[in-house]
């Protein structure tokens, strides 16, 4: 849409300043040729030029020759000719911005009525955008919930899928898809808001995972009981991190590694035992995840939400079981379709 609204703005512009320098021209030449013709002065010249283009019918400032009037009716011909040049130009520029704005939120919003186990991420702030960075570089499907229209270009300039509306809104959270999203991130700043944003998106869909953030880490109980699935305070994690960072620094070095180092292909993934899968009833040993994928098993969520760290080879996998486990991309790849 972006492209679409820059294009068109190119071309109106490029019009109206065509219009100038023509009326500029226009301007030259009819007080020029009313000197020389009409022997007139310089500024009487401009004068008769200027009421001729406009057409406001003041009466001549000397009885003019055949000649004069011959450059007369030119200089007519020739301003109404440059003046609805002009007019056109405005209207094309003023119909067609809007048009092109219309047909691109119609098509955005044609894109996000398509979408399936997506997420929907209400505020596009500091933590917002760092989210949607994340998402997008795993190839994640996600909505944008933004109120403020001055993100509008930097989301159309990133071509995220977004909404200008309240994120608090039903009508809102209906048109970001939240029925068929995997999930919902409320990250505005304030927490009064990620509350209601929680409590709205419960009422339309009481199964949804809600990560909401919290700027207080005491409205964290609050936000647990409007609904959140989890909570994430960011200035309680960034001051834990960096005191990590001071008493274990190799530690987190490892963490960044798995978890963010994308340029060594070393990640840290998660993957559900699906229903059909031929591991279930299999131990780690039978199951061959390590000697055919080369990954390490870091941990195993059973459905009953106990988690178990660093399984031993004769546990047992069961549907509906989350590994979480360490390695190559391209082997993580092929394990999770597998599973």
């Amino acid at each position: 849409m972006a492209n679409v609204c820059g294009i068109v703005a190119v071309m109106d512009y490029r019009g109206i300043r065509i219009a100038v320098i023509l009326l500029l021209l226009t301007l030259v030449f009819g007080t020029a040729g009313f000197v020389i013709i009409e022997g007139m002065s310089w500024f009487d010249a401009l004068y008769m030029t200027v009421i001729t283009i406009s057409t406001v019918g003041f009466s001549e400032i000397k009885p003019l020759s055949s000649v004069g009037r011959l450059l007369t009716i030119f200089i007519i011909s020739t301003g109404i000719a440059i003046g609805a040049y002009a007019i056109g130009s405005l209207l094309k520029m003023f119909i067609e911005g809007e048009l092109a704005r219309t047909f691109g939120r119609r098509k955005l919003e044609k894109h996000i009525s398509v979408l399936k186990d997506h997420f929907v991420i209400c505020g596009y702030g500091r933590i917002g955008t760092i989210i949607c960075d994340e998402l997008r570089s795993e190839n994640i499907p996600f909505v944008v919930i933004e109120e403020d229209p001055g993100k509008n270009e930097e989301l159309e300039k990133n071509r995220y899928l977004y909404l200008n509306m309240d994120a608090t809104s039903e009508e809102t959270l209906l048109k970001a898809g939240i029925q068929s999203a995997k999930g919902l991130v409320s990250a505005v700043g304030a927490d009064a808001l990620n509350v209601f944003i929680t409590l709205t998106a419960r009422g339309l869909r009481p199964d949804i995972f809600v990560l909401s953030r919290a700027s207080d880490v005491r409205n964290e109980a609050k936000l647990i009981k409007a609904g959140a699935s989890r909570v994430v305070s960011p200035y309680v994690l960034g001051g834990r991190r960096m005191a990590e960072v001071l008493k274990r620094p190799t530690v987190v070095d490892f963490i960044d590694i798995a978890m963010a180092n994308r340029h060594l292909g070393l990640m840290m993934e998660e993957a559900r035992v699906g229903s059909s899968s031929h591991l279930i009833g299999k131990n780690l040993i039978e199951s061959r995840l390590r000697q055919d994928y080369g990954v390490i098993i870091v941990a195993i969520k059973k459905k009953s939400d106990e988690m178990i760290f660093n399984p031993m080879p004769s546990e047992r996998l069961d549907a509906g079981d989350v590994i979480v486990f360490l390695g190559k991309k391209e082997n993580l790849e092929g394990m999770n379709d597998m599973l």
